[in-house]
Formats: C-alpha cells, structure tokens, sequence
C-alpha cells in the first residue's frame, strides 16, 4: 500500500474512538475543542485524518509513560 494514500486515509469517530479506548461522543469534543480536525462528508458525518490520529495517538502514549 502506499504510504500517502494510508495518512490520507479517513477515520469514522467509532474507529477513532477504538484506537483512544473512548465513547465515540469523546472524539466528537476533542474534535469541537479543537484538539482534532474533522473533514464532513457529503452527508455532514465527520472523518478524522489517520496520520493525524497516529500523531495525537503517539503524544498520548509518550505523555501516559512520562506519567507513570
């Protein structure tokens, strides 16, 4: 597979909120906090870039080991 067509790639709030281990309304707020931008569909749904939730995915991981 080529490497821009997977970070181009979309997400729905539920296979974001699977990565997180979170309610899919949690991706909803961090997404009207600001914390992830979302692309509408057609249909007004949103889709979240994957490299950016691997980038957010990636601090959230390196900030739970800084914690422990």
């Amino acid at each position: 597979m080529n490497d821009k067509y997977a970070e181009d790639t979309l997400l729905t709030p539920g296979e974001v909120a699977a990565r997180f281990r979170v309610d899919p309304k949690t991706v909803t707020r961090w997404a009207n906090a600001g914390k992830l931008s979302a692309v509408r569909t057609l249909g007004g749904h949103r889709r979240y870039r994957r490299s950016e939730v691997e980038e957010l995915l990636h601090g959230h991981e390196v900030a739970d080991r800084t914690a422990s």
